[in-house]
C-alpha cells in the first residue's frame, strides 16, 4: 500500500483529496494546523469524517514546528507528498501580510527540507492562479511569465514556485507545481465567493459585487481538482538527462526534474452569469451590493488545461450548474438550512 503524506488535510482541497485518496486504497497521512483563520468547527468536521477509515491518521501541528513536522513524516515515511496547507486568501493578504511569510515561506521550506531527507518518490504542492498576476493573454498557459504578482499571496506562492525550483535541481526531487482556478465544491471555505454568496441569499441578506460585475472566473469543482491531483501523483517528471519525449507545451525544467500545472475548468464564466446559476439553484434572487475593484484583484483567470490532458489524458469539465447545485444540496443539509 502506497502512503501520501497530505498536508492541510483539514483544509477544503486536502478534505477532498485525502478521501479520494483513501477511497483507491492509499494510506494517507495528514498534517494540519487547525489554525483559526475560519470555523474551526467544519475543519474537525472534515477530519472526522477521514478518520473514518483506518487508513488515515491525523496529525496536528504547524509547519513551522520543523522538529515536529520532521519527526511526523519521518516516522511515516511516505512514498508521496503533497503539499496543500498554507495561508490562503487573496484579501486576507492584505490584513495579516505576516501569516503568509510564515506559513507560505518558512513552513514551505521545512517541508522541502523533510522531502529531502526522505528522497521522496515526487513532492506535489499547490500553487495559484494568482501567480499569473498582471498577465492579460489568456487563457493563461504555463510557459507563461509569472513576474507580475499583485497580492503577497500571489507572491509566496510565486517563491514556493523558485524555492521548489531550486530544490528539484539541488538534490533531483521529483516536483510538480498546481496552480490552482477558484475552486468550489461541499465543504468549501466559507471566505470563499460561493460560500459567501449562498449563506447572504438565505439570511435575505446582500452580497457584495465587485467591479459591478464585470469579472470572469475559471471555476473548478473540487471533485475534478482531487481527480486530477490523483492522476498527476503518477505523473512523474522525467529527470533533464533521461531522454524522455518532450510533451507538447510542457513546462518542464531543462535543469530539474520539475513543472507547473494549471488545473482549471478550462472555461470563462462571468460572475453575473455565475450568480444567477446560485439563484436557480436556490429558487430565490439574490440582493446585490455593486462595489468597485478591490485593491490585488484582477477582472479575469482562464485556464489552459491542455498539458494536464496530454499528460493524464483527464481534462476537467464539471459544469458551474452542476456543481453549484451540489454545493447549495451540501450546504441545506449541513447547516439544516
Amino acid at each position: 500500500m502506497r502512503t501520501v503524506l497530505v498536508t492541510g488535510t483539514a483544509g477544503f482541497i486536502g478534505f477532498h483529496l485525502a478521501k479520494h485518496l483513501l477511497d483507491e486504497g492509499f494510506a494517507v497521512v495528514g498534517f494540519d494546523g487547525l489554525t483559526d483563520y475560519y470555523d474551526v468547527n467544519l475543519k474537525k468536521e472534515r477530519h472526522k469524517i477521514l478518520e473514518q477509515n483506518p487508513n488515515f491518521q491525523a496529525h496536528i501541528g504547524m509547519l513551522e514546528d520543523f522538529d515536529f513536522l520532521s519527526k511526523t513524516v519521518t516516522a511515516a515515511k511516505p512514498d508521496v507528498i503533497v503539499h496543500l496547507a498554507a495561508q490562503a486568501g487573496v484579501r486576507y493578504s492584505l490584513e495579516n501580510p505576516r501569516a503568509y511569510v510564515d506559513t507560505n515561506l518558512v513552513g514551505t521550506f521545512n517541508l522541502m527540507e523533510v522531502a529531502r531527507e526522505l528522497a521522496v518518490d515526487h513532492l506535489l504542492m499547490a500553487s495559484t492562479s494568482s501567480v499569473y498576476g498582471g498577465n492579460t493573454q489568456m487563457p493563461f498557459e504555463e510557459t507563461q511569465k509569472t513576474e507580475l504578482p499583485l497580492t503577497l499571496y500571489a507572491a509566496t506562492k510565486k517563491a514556493n514556485e523558485a524555492m521548489a525550483h531550486s530544490y528539484s535541481h539541488l538534490w533531483h526531487i521529483p516536483t510538480t507545481m498546481f496552480r490552482f482556478f477558484t475552486v468550489y465544491g461541499p465543504y468549501g471555505r466559507p471566505d470563499l465567493a460561493l460560500f459567501k454568496f449562498v449563506r447572504a441569499a438565505l439570511a435575505d441578506e446582500a452580497i457584495d459585487v465587485y467591479n459591478h460585475g464585470k469579472m470572469a472566473r475559471d471555476f473548478t469543482y473540487v471533485g475534478d481538482l482531487v481527480h486530477s491531483i490523483r492522476l498527476l501523483i503518477d505523473a512523474v517528471p522525467p529527470k533533464p538527462d533521461a531522454g524522455a519525449e518532450p510533451v507538447e507545451g510542457d513546462s518542464l525544467s531543462p535543469v530539474a526534474p520539475f513543472r507547473t500545472m494549471n488545473i482549471g475548468n478550462g472555461q470563462r464564466v462571468q460572475l453575473m452569469e455565475f450568480i444567477s446559476e446560485i439563484e436557480d439553484a436556490l429558487g430565490q434572487p439574490i440582493k446585490k451590493n455593486m462595489m468597485e475593484m478591490q485593491k490585488g484583484d484582477v477582472p479575469g483567470t482562464w485556464a489552459n488545461t491542455d498539458l494536464l490532458e496530454r499528460l493524464t489524458g483527464y481534462r476537467p469539465n464539471t459544469s458551474t450548474k452542476d456543481g453549484i447545485r451540489t454545493f447549495v444540496d451540501w450546504y441545506r443539509e449541513y447547516y439544516k438550512v
